[in-house]
């Protein structure tokens, strides 16, 4: 006797089946625990086979899905491409450009993107999130061109912008893409992707510098980001096979469209209609309502107490991310490895590329955990882990030298990145985009990208300023207060969203208790119910 579970009702409810087969090969069953068996019509024994199927079409749907989030976190390669922190040591021979001109050219990036992370929450509500990641690719492509041939300060500058506009386009819309296309209980592992994407930008950002290193210095440099031109190429390609949003699709009333992706993208077909109504509601498609671009900024601006919630929330880990010093110890590696005693070219960019390896390989640990352990508790490692190591960086880099100073630099600016990587780096953005409405999702998360963007280019530009005046361990040692700060941010405001749809995520912030936590996470009363 074999036995198989089947549902009973909609909702899931279970019960147990035994299938015989007789001598005539005829299939019988009995149902809960009689010794009694009736036989089965054809249409019955087809659904056994396709449970038996269902481990197939999981992985099928997986596959497909994970190809779609690989495909969309492309852009983020991008962003992370890290190779300015490098190449700026040659542009300032080839070029003879300032500290301050310097700063103005590394910090500018995050400051230009946030006027593509404004522009690409409307964008996407207007042509959808796919083309929009298209539309990305090509200014970035176009700004680093203008970089590669730059022969001036100025024309670089505008390359940068170009390139700025592009990732503030890519930086929003790919986790957005990624959250509504993503079933619920893989959905933190997929958000991911973006940073993980981000981190392997950095870590090709920092090979390439060590690779072109002993090229010419007129021509290094150029190489260096001609080479941030190639994951445009992917991108270009893989914009006529992903699918659309299907949230986006709902709200063009294109639903049947919708239905198809959904189709594709949940491993359980009976779940599809379940989850399109709820996406229509979402979208205010059952009442025949119609989404205006005005509403929503009026509800933006004027937001209800549940949304204000979410804003708070969304915009404050989205700052959080970044206050806490993570582009600087990045982008600035090597002048960090040079505080601590390095001085030779070489060791500096491979000293980066460890920094790279830990940031990249971390990460893969988020992956692996986010929708196991949850998002808060990830969050918790993350800022305190960070905290320690900002701290004892700022000491090392004040009170030691010689050898045991570099060599525990280098070990806490890795153990930095790696927290990082752990908990408030992809986690941000998987929060981000799964804490908003619907229809007010694509434009609350470019405001939160607004914010990390602004962030980021602050600390980017205002790092060495600063370190001139207070040294560059006191500037870490601030890092690591902020950095306390967050851990109480996370305590205080961020819910846990593990194991809720993205429909059910808006009704948590509805009541005011819920989103402050202690309540029974979904996925463990789906655990208990069929272990009963």
């Amino acid at each position: 006797m074999s036995f198989a579970y089947v549902e009973k009702g909609r909702k899931g409810e279970m019960g147990l089946v035994g299938v015989q087969e007789n001598g005539n090969r005829e299939m019988d069953v009995s149902l809960g625990g009689k010794n009694k068996y009736k036989r089965v019509d054809p249409e019955f024994t087809e659904k056994l086979d396709d449970a038996s199927n269902g481990q197939d079409r999981s992985s099928i749907t997986r596959k497909y899905v994970l190809a779609c989030a690989i495909f969309a976190s492309l852009n983020s390669v991008l962003l992370g491409y890290g190779v300015m922190s490098g190449a700026i040591i040659f542009i300032q021979e080839d070029l003879n450009i300032t500290e301050v001109q310097e700063e103005v050219l590394v910090g500018c990036l995050s400051i230009v993107s946030l006027f593509g992370s404004l522009a690409g929450g409307r964008t996407s509500d207007a042509i959808g999130r796919k083309w929009t990641m298209g539309l990305a690719a090509i200014v970035f492509q176009t700004g680093a061109a203008i970089m590669t041939l730059a022969p001036s300060f100025q024309v670089l500058m505008i390359g940068r912008f170009l390139a700025g506009i592009g990732i503030g386009f890519g930086v929003m819309i790919a986790p957005v893409y990624i959250a509504e296309i993503s079933p619920t209980v893989a959905r933190g592992s997929f958000t991911s992707f973006p940073e993980i994407f981000i981190n392997l930008g950095i870590l090709l950002g920092y090979v390439s510098n060590y690779a072109f290193a002993n090229l010419p210095v007129h021509t290094g440099w150029r190489v260096m980001l001609a080479v941030g031109i190639m994951p445009s190429i992917f991108i270009a390609v893989a914009l006529f096979i992903i699918p659309e949003s299907p949230r986006w699709l709902v709200m063009q009333d294109r639903v049947e469209e919708a239905r198809s992706v959904l189709l594709k993208t949940n491993e359980n077909e009976r779940e599809v209609e379940e989850r399109l109504e709820e996406i229509q509601k979402a979208a205010g498609n059952t009442n025949g309502d119609k989404y205006e671009e005005k509403a929503v900024w009026r509800e933006l601006l004027s937001p209800s107490p549940a949304l204000r919630r979410m804003l708070l929330t969304g915009f404050g880990i989205q700052c959080f991310q970044q206050i806490t010093g993570i582009d600087a110890t990045v982008y600035y590696s090597p002048e960090i490895f040079q505080g601590a005693g390095i001085q030779d070219n070489s060791k500096l960019l491979a000293a980066t590329v460890a920094v790279g390896i830990s940031k990249t390989a971390f990460i893969l640990v988020a992956i692996f955990l986010i929708d196991k352990l949850g998002r808060k508790p990830l969050l918790y490692l993350s800022t305190i882990g960070m905290t320690i190591c900002l701290f004892s960086l700022g000491v090392t880099l004040t009170l030691l030298g010689g050898q045991v100073g570099v060599a525990l630099s280098i070990l806490f600016v890795c153990a930095n990145v790696a927290f990082f990587s752990v908990g408030i780096g992809p986690i941000c953005w998987v929060l981000t985009t799964e804490i908003f409405p619907l229809r007010l999702r694509a434009q609350a998360t470019a405001l939160g990208a607004v914010g990390n963007r602004v962030c980021s280019g602050l600390i980017a530009m205002s790092f060495l300023s600063v370190s001139r005046a207070i040294s560059v361990g006191g500037t870490f040692v601030i890092f690591s207060a902020i950095s306390a700060l967050s851990v109480v941010f996370v305590y205080a405001l961020v819910p846990e969203t593990k194991g809720k749809s993205l429909e059910q995520i808006e009704q948590l912030f509805q009541n005011e208790h819920r989103w402050q936590g202690g309540e029974v996470e979904l996925g463990d009363v789906e655990q208990l119910v069929q272990k009963e």
